[in-house]
């Protein structure tokens, strides 16, 4: 399964590639199919973990990559230069009046989830009160901590025009999301995965920043998150690896 899904994810970037580098199709596939070798190595040696060792190594992979200096990359092309992470408590977050300092790369740790998460922009919209539904347009990276690549995207010129979009309520709090598959371009997310719940990490910044119909993206809530697989979509959950993602959040 997890060969089988690596697979379809490379052939979009792929085909990304090709769109946005005008590259050989067939020399991106003979390249890309080396490395679904070394993916399935990876597969097979980590069936060999016990649950419990899998998720001390995935503490291990977190710990590593908000230590070392990031770059992530799409082909020749950076992504984002995170740099090092500052994590801070929640109490301390709290103390900044929920937010995080991004010129000193703030993250804060939720400690009962084990998701990080950097307010880059609050946005200019307001905050999903108590007892309210919202419609979400969602755009996004998402960057494998374990496998050190780019996994899916919607922020590249070739998908664009697909963004997710997200039915949000909360419920005296709690908040849940549900992908919307009734629209016309459907959702990247579960036409990779399956699943229509939107993952737990991506709903956590949806308490602190505030969302409206606004087009200036310097207006749009963007936040950054390190989510385990605990709190990632269903495939995360079943091979245990965490993502790092970042997110812009609008109203539809």
């Amino acid at each position: 399964m997890l060969f089988s899904l690596y697979h379809g994810q490379l052939l979009i970037l792929i085909r990304i590639f090709v769109r946005e580098k005008g590259m050989n199709m067939k020399r991106i596939y003979w390249l890309f199919l080396a490395a679904l070798v070394v993916l399935a190595q990876y597969s097979c040696g980590s069936e060999d973990q016990t649950y419990g060792e899998q998720k001390e190594h995935e503490r291990e992979v977190v710990s590593s990559f908000i230590k070392r200096d990031v770059v992530m990359m799409i082909g020749t092309d950076t992504l984002l230069d995170l740099g090092k992470i500052k994590v801070i408590t929640e109490e301390e977050f709290e103390k900044q009046d929920s937010t995080t300092n991004v010129e000193k790369n703030e993250f804060v740790l939720f400690s009962n989830t084990g998701v990080y998460m950097q307010i880059v922009r609050e946005g200019t919209g307001k905050r999903i009160e108590s007892g309210e539904s919202r419609r979400l347009i969602c755009r996004f990276w998402e960057y494998n901590i374990m496998g050190d690549s780019l996994q899916l995207t919607n922020r590249i010129q070739s998908y664009a025009t697909r963004p997710e979009y997200m039915n949000v309520s909360n419920n005296s709090g709690y908040i849940s999301g549900s992908f919307d598959l009734t629209m016309p371009t459907g959702s990247l997310m579960y036409s990779t995965y399956g699943d229509s719940d939107v993952p737990d990490g991506w709903l956590k910044p949806l308490e602190y920043v505030r969302v409206g119909t606004q087009t200036d993206e310097r207006r749009i809530a963007k936040v950054r998150l390190i989510v385990p697989h605990s709190a990632g979509h269903s495939h995360a959950m079943a091979s245990v690896y965490p993502c790092f993602y970042e997110l812009t959040f609008q109203e539809l």
